[in-house]
C-alpha cells in the first residue's frame, strides 16, 4: 500500500479492537431474506450440480435449504443455463421452496441480464466481467485508464439497469486470482487491487443510482483475503458507502485443512465484527458447508447477545493501533531469541498438554508427533513434531527424546534432580518473587489485565523469559491483540506463547474436535495473520491429544507461518466443473501428501483465469470433458491431457523440477 493511502485509512477498519460489535451495514433486500443492517448473519452454498438437470439441482438446493443455506448459488455459464434457472425456481416454488437463488456469473454479460430477470440476485466477478487476463503488463496515461472504465461502463451498464427494473440484488465478487491485466498493471498483485478492482464497479452502480450491492473478496491466502477486507471497509466508510459483506476464503480445500483455512478467514473478520453472509468453501458435498458456516456464526450470535453487542455504525471507539503497524500488510513483531529457540527468526513452536497422559508409557508421545521403536530404544520425528509438553506437575517414567522440551509448574520444577530439558512454567507473581530460574528459558503465564499490576512493573525482562499469554473474556481475541499492542509501545521483545483453552462437551469428541478447528483457526489464526506470535498453546480437555497437535500445526500451515506439509488449493466445485473434485482430490492427496511444503492446486476448471494457479506451486485443472491441463505456478505445462495419466503426467513435472521426493 502506497504511503498516502496509509496515512488517510490509518488501520481503522472496524468499530472497536477491544469489544465486539458489528459494523452496521446498508440493508439489501434479497427476495424475502434481506441482508445487512440489523439482520442475522446469512448462511448460503452453492450447489456442484449441471445447471441443466433441473430435477438434480433442486434436490441438491433443497437438501442445503434442510442443512441451513438462506441463500443458494448456481452457476449460469451462458444463456442456455441462465434461461433454465427459471425452470429450477419454478420447481423449488411448486416442492414449497421459496429460497432466494443467486446466479453465478463469469465473462457472460448476456447471460447475466437474462439471469437478473429470473433470479433474486446475480454475482459478477469484476476481473473476468469486461476484461480479459493474459498476464500482460499495460501501461495507461490517465486519459487512457479513464477510456477502460468508459468501455466496462459501457458492458456493465445493462445488467444495472434490468437489476434495478426487476429488483435484483447483485454481489461484486472480487478474486485474488482473477484480477484483470489492466488492474495488475495499475496496483499489483495486492490487497488494494482487489479493492480497487470492486469499486470501480461499485462507483458506476452508484452513478447509476443502483445501491442494492453486496461486495466480497476472496483469496485461497486467508492472510490476503483479510487484509483485503479490511481495506475494502476503510476505502467504503471514506466514500461514504456501507455495502454488506460476503465472507469467503476461496478454494479452502476438504476436511480439516478446509475447515482451518476457512474459520482463519471468516473467523478473524467476525471477530472484529465484519461480515453479512458467509460462504465456506469445502471440497465436499454442499450440503456439508452450511453446518460449518453456522457453526462459525454462532459464536457471534451469541455474542450479539450482550449490551455491548449492538450493530452500531462505522465509529472508531478506541484507537490502539500502535506506530508501526498496519492491518493491511503482514510483519512479525520483532522479539528476541530465547534460548536460541524460540522468537526471533524461528517458526512458531507448539506446546502440547500431555499432563494428564499416561507418563509410564512412551508410546503417547506418538501423539505429540515422536514415534517410539521399542526395538530400536529410539524415537522418530514425524512433520508435525510439538516443541514443548507440559507436564504440569506429574513426572514420567521414561527418558524423553533430546530435541522435546519438558515444561512443569515451578514448584515441581525446582525439584527435579535433572533439570536438562526441563523449564519451569510460573504464575507473574511466582516469577517476580522467585528464589530461582532456570538460566535459558522461563515461561511465565500473563494477561492483559496484569499489564497494570505492580508485579508487571517488578519484571525485569531477560532474554530468558518467555510470556504464554492466555485470555480471559468471551472475546479473547480482541483480548490478547490488545496485549500485543502494548507490548509494542513498551517496546518490549519478549517472545510471546498465545494460549487458548476451550471447555466443549466430552460426550461428543467428534463435534469437539470440528468446533476446536473453527474456533482456534479464529482466535489464535487471527493473532498470527498479523504477525503476533512466537508459539501456540491449545488447551481442550474433550479433544484427544493427536487432534490438538493436527489443529496447532493445520493453524500454522493456514497461515503460512510455519510449513509441515503439502498444501491443497481446492476449489469446492459447481455445475462448471468437469471432473469429480472430492474423488480426484484425494487421488492427487494420496500420490503427493509427503511433499511438505508444495502448493497444488486442484480445479475443476479455470473459471476465475489462470490467475487462481499464482498462489500454487503447480495446478491440475479440468479443460475439458476427460481433459486436464497443468500447470507450473500459473503457466501452462501441458494442455488437455487424458484424465486418465494426468496425475502421473504432473508428478513426472514436479520430478523434473527437482520438487519430488520418494515417500519414506
Amino acid at each position: 500500500m502506497d504511503a498516502e493511502i496509509s496515512k488517510v485509512l490509518k488501520g481503522r477498519y472496524c468499530n472497536s479492537l477491544t469489544s465486539y460489535s458489528r459494523w452496521l451495514t446498508r440493508e439489501v433486500a434479497i427476495g424475502d431474506v434481506p441482508m445487512g443492517g440489523t439482520n442475522p448473519i446469512r448462511i448460503q452454498s452453492m450447489t456442484t450440480t449441471d445447471t441443466m438437470d433441473t430435477i438434480g439441482t433442486v434436490e441438491q438446493t433443497i437438501r442445503m435449504v434442510e442443512a441451513g443455506c438462506e441463500y443458494v448459488r448456481i452457476t449460469a455459464p451462458s444463456i442456455k443455463e441462465a434461461n433454465n434457472l427459471a425452470v429450477i425456481k419454478s420447481e423449488l416454488r411448486k416442492r414449497g421452496y421459496s429460497v432466494p437463488l443467486v446466479a453465478d456469473i463469469h465473462f457472460t454479460p448476456n447471460a447475466a441480464e437474462v439471469a437478473a430477470r429470473i433470479v433474486e440476485k446475480v454475482r459478477i466477478n469484476p476481473g473476468n466481467y469486461a476484461d480479459k487476463k493474459k498476464f500482460d503488463q499495460l501501461n495507461y496515461t490517465p486519459a487512457e485508464y479513464e477510456a477502460e472504465l468508459g468501455r466496462i461502463y459501457q458492458k456493465f451498464s445493462p445488467l444495472v439497469k434490468v437489476c434495478k427494473e426487476y429488483g435484483t440484488a447483485m454481489r461484486i465478487g472480487t478474486n485474488h486470482g482473477s484480477l484483470s491485466d489492466r488492474i495488475m498493471s495499475q496496483y499489483g498483485d495486492t490487497p488494494r487491487g482487489m479493492v480497487e478492482s470492486a469499486m470501480e464497479f461499485i462507483r458506476m452502480c452508484e452513478d447509476l443510482n443502483f445501491y442494492n450491492l453486496v461486495i466480497s473478496m476472496k483469496s485461497s491466502n486467508p492472510q490476503v483475503m483479510v487484509q483485503a477486507y479490511r481495506l475494502l471497509v476503510e476505502t467504503m466508510v471514506a466514500e461514504g458507502m456501507n455495502y454488506p459483506l460476503h465472507l469467503g476464503v476461496t478454494e479452502a480445500g476438504d476436511g480439516e485443512d478446509g475447515r482451518i483455512k476457512s474459520a482463519l478467514g471468516i473467523g478473524t473478520l467476525l471477530e472484529d465484527g465484519l461480515g453479512d453472509t458467509v460462504r465456506v468453501s469445502l471440497t465436499e458435498e454442499p450440503e456439508a458447508e452450511a453446518p460449518v458456516a453456522i457453526d462459525l456464526v454462532n459464536r457471534y450470535v451469541e455474542r450479539a447477545a450482550s449490551k455491548s453487542a449492538t450493530a452500531i455504525p462505522f465509529i472508531v471507539t478506541d484507537n490502539l493501533i500502535p506506530d508501526g503497524f498496519s492491518p493491511y500488510e503482514y510483519q512479525k513483531r520483532h522479539s528476541y531469541e530465547a534460548n536460541a529457540f524460540i522468537g526471533g527468526h524461528m517458526v512458531p513452536r507448539v506446546v502440547l498438554d500431555l499432563s494428564k497422559s499416561n507418563l509410564k508409557d512412551p508410546a503417547i508421545l506418538a501423539d505429540a508427533g515422536y514415534l517410539y521403536s521399542p526395538v530400536l530404544d529410539k524415537y522418530n520425528m514425524a512433520d508435525q513434531s510439538v516443541d514443548f509438553v507440559y507436564l504440569a506437575d506429574e513426572l514420567s517414567s521414561f527418558n524423553f527424546p533430546a530435541n522435546l522440551k519438558q515444561l512443569y509448574n515451578y514448584a515441581t520444577w525446582q525439584t527435579l534432580a535433572n533439570k536438562v530439558n526441563c523449564h519451569p512454567v510460573y504464575s507473574l507473581n511466582e516469577y517476580v518473587n522467585a528464589a530461582s530460574r532456570c538460566p535459558s528459558l522461563n515461561l511465565v503465564r500473563v494477561n492483559l489485565c496484569d499489564l497494570d499490576s505492580d508485579d508487571f512493573s517488578r519484571l525485569q525482562p531477560d532474554n530468558s523469559l518467555v510470556f504464554v499469554l492466555e485470555a480471559t473474556s468471551e472475546h479473547g481475541m480482541a483480548e490478547q491483540r490488545e496485549f500485543f499492542f502494548k507490548l509494542l509501545s513498551f517496546g518490549l521483545e519478549s517472545p510471546v506463547i498465545i494460549k487458548r483453552s476451550y471447555d466443549f462437551d466430552q460426550a461428543d469428541r467428534a463435534t469437539a474436535t470440528e468446533r476446536l478447528q473453527l474456533y482456534a483457526a479464529t482466535d489464535l489464526g487471527g493473532l498470527l495473520v498479523d504477525g503476533f506470535g512466537d508459539g501456540i498453546w491449545i488447551d481442550a480437555p474433550a479433544v484427544n491429544a493427536k487432534n490438538i497437535t493436527s489443529t496447532a500445526f493445520g493453524i500454522l500451515q493456514a497461515t503460512r507461518s510455519r510449513i509441515s506439509k503439502t498444501e491443497y488449493i481446492s476449489c469446492p466445485s459447481c455445475g462448471r466443473t468437469l471432473f469429480d473434485l472430492m474423488e480426484t482430490t484425494q487421488m492427487i492427496r494420496s500420490r503427493t501428501s509427503h511433499l511438505k511444503g508444495l502448493k497444488i492446486g486442484i480445479m475443476g476448471c479455470i473459471v476465475n483465469g489462470p490467475g487462481e494457479m499464482a498462489d500454487a506451486d503447480y495446478g491440475y485443472v479440468g479443460s475439458g470433458p476427460g481433459k486436464i491441463t497443468l500447470y507450473r505456478g500459473k503457466e501452462v505445462v501441458k494442455k488437455n491431457v487424458n484424465t486418465a495419466s494426468a496425475l502421473d503426467e504432473l508428478i513426472d513435472i514436479i520430478r523434473q523440477d527437482g520438487n519430488w521426493v520418494d515417500e519414506q
